[in-house]
């Protein structure tokens, strides 16, 4: 079921994106408009549907990144559009920001993209996103860095370490936040 679902966003992803010259605005409503029907399919916001967003963001990811000028930017985008498109059914926010930022980082993973880049890339994404919708800005960062390392952690040792070193290291990120939320999830 979640692979036909990240398969099923690359293609839509793909078809909305190509030829089209505002391609950060097509991925964005096409990354909504997938993540909508995924969750009505799913009902609420349990575990299926956590796994259902997660497998969005990776589809998307995975077809954008081929067609935008970075996998970085792809994940932002991605993680952007499904906060946003989220927020909007008034699931937790919080959670939808790390299953967002999980699903991204595998995405970038599949395709052979930097993962520290698309760790620093997930967690902007996030930052744009709950300041757009008006949420706590560093709940949010701590739940997209959380997602970011649970994503890089599975994929190996070595893509833990890069996402981890890539987040302290971003000047872009608020420091004292990824550095608890780092803290947090590598004590755990």
């Amino acid at each position: 079921m979640l692979e036909k679902i990240v398969n099923e966003v690359k293609e839509a992803v793909v078809s909305a994106v190509k030829g089209t010259d505002d391609i950060v605005t097509a991925l964005r409503t096409a990354v909504k408009n997938q993540l909508t029907g995924v969750l009505k399919d799913t009902g609420e916001v349990g575990s299926s549907a956590e796994e259902a967003i997660s497998s969005v963001a990776k589809g998307a990811v995975t077809g954008a990144s081929g067609i935008m000028e970075s996998t970085a930017n792809a994940v932002k985008n991605t993680v952007h559009a499904v906060v946003v498109g989220v927020s909007e059914t008034g699931a937790d926010i919080f959670t939808v920001t790390r299953e967002a930022a999980r699903g991204a980082v595998n995405g970038a993973a599949e395709v052979g993209g930097d993962i520290g880049r698309a760790s620093v890339a997930a967690v902007e994404g996030a930052i744009d996103a709950v300041g757009k919708v008006g949420a706590d800005t560093s709940k949010a960062v701590s739940s997209a860095v959380r997602g970011v390392i649970r994503a890089a952690d599975n994929i190996g040792s070595d893509a833990g370490s890069a996402a981890k070193k890539a987040l302290l290291d971003a000047a872009s990120l608020p420091k004292d936040v990824v550095e608890r939320a780092v803290k947090g999830k590598t004590e755990k």
